[in-house]
């Protein structure tokens, strides 16, 4: 049976934490940021984890993350 590849655009965009959760970064803190307060800035700066109805699904992409 062939080895299972893994998704590349999946494995750069998340990280496996030490308790085996996915952590992942926010969107929307890219462009037009004049209009966005800097508190919604600073939060969307921090890391968060992946969700539970997402986590099957990224799972299989990467498979030996």
């Amino acid at each position: 049976m062939p080895k299972m590849k893994t998704k590349k655009c999946i494995a750069k965009r998340v990280k496996r934490t030490g308790t085996g959760q996915l952590k992942r970064k926010k969107s929307n803190l890219r462009h037009k940021l004049g209009k966005k307060a800097a508190n919604r800035k600073r939060k969307l700066g921090k890391a968060t984890l992946v969700s539970k109805g997402d986590m099957k699904r990224i799972t299989d992409a990467i498979p030996y993350l």
